[in-house]
C-alpha cells in the first residue's frame, strides 16, 4: 500500500484551487479517469509551486515519472 496525503491537500487553502480541482475530479470521477486527473495535479504542484517533479509525483500518490 502507497502513502498519499492527496486527501489531505484537497482541503489546504495554500494549495491552488486548479491542483485541488484535479485532485477531487481524480476523488470523485469514474476510475479509468483518475491517473489523468493526478498527472494533472502533480504537473501543476510541480509548475506553480516549483516543486520537484518526484515530490509532486509522491505527493498525489503516483510512481516515479515526469510532469512534462
Amino acid at each position: 500500500m502507497s502513502f498519499s496525503i492527496a486527501s489531505l491537500l484537497l482541503h489546504a487553502e495554500s494549495v491552488p484551487a486548479s491542483v485541488r480541482g484535479a485532485l477531487r475530479a481524480a476523488h470523485d470521477g469514474p476510475s479509468s479517469d483518475r491517473s489523468a486527473h493526478l498527472e494533472r495535479a502533480a504537473r501543476i504542484l510541480h509548475r506553480e509551486l516549483t516543486l520537484d517533479c518526484a515530490d509532486a509525483r509522491e505527493l498525489v500518490g503516483l510512481a516515479p515519472g515526469t510532469c512534462g
